[in-house]
């Protein structure tokens, strides 16, 4: 089981990377030069929604980004909209222009496209539907693995706080610690 565990976690990276690679092809036959494959998820990724960059973040997968400058990147190029929280300064809220909803309806088309060929593989919709359960009880199970081993770093933690002195400790040595 191991062997297949393995196999599984890399096999997950290597269809992200492949996803990326379909979507940098696609921005370069419409043209779109002023965004990349990462930055063109993350519209995807916020679709209607009014949301800080923190929550983008946890939406979304984009492998060794800063999603900070990415989303500096997109309103330079006029497809996000920020603005600073009102109620809290270091918040920032983005939302799609309609320059970066133009591309993110590109994107569903190119999404569209390829759900249409899937009949024409072997793929059934049975296969996806498995597919994805699995994928989701990955999460859930990556999700509960990773609270346990929150808990013993947290604990080793505790164990090492520096306890400070008492004042009576100090009077008794008179003075001296």
């Amino acid at each position: 089981m191991t062997n297949q565990y393995l196999e599984l976690i890399s096999l997950i990276e290597r269809l992200h990377r492949q996803l990326l690679e379909l979507v940098k092809l696609e921005l370069e036959s419409l043209g779109a030069h002023d965004v990349n494959n990462v930055q063109a998820l993350m519209l995807f990724n916020i679709n209607q929604a009014d949301m800080t960059i923190g929550e983008l973040t946890l939406r979304g997968c984009y492998l060794g980004s800063n999603v900070s400058y990415n989303v500096k990147k997109m309103v330079d190029h006029g497809y996000l909209d920020a603005e600073r929280s009102a109620h809290d300064l270091r918040s920032i809220r983005v939302k799609l222009t309609d320059k970066g909803h133009l591309l993110r309806d590109r994107l569903v088309s190119m999404y569209g496209r390829h759900a249409e060929m899937l009949p024409n593989t072997n793929i059934t919709e049975a296969d996806l539907q498995c597919a994805l359960e699995l994928m989701k009880r990955l999460e859930r199970f990556w999700i509960v693995a990773s609270d346990r081993y929150a808990r013993p770093a947290q604990d080793f933690l505790a164990e090492r706080r520096v306890v400070e002195p008492r004042r009576s400790d100090w009077v008794q040595r008179g003075g001296r610690l």
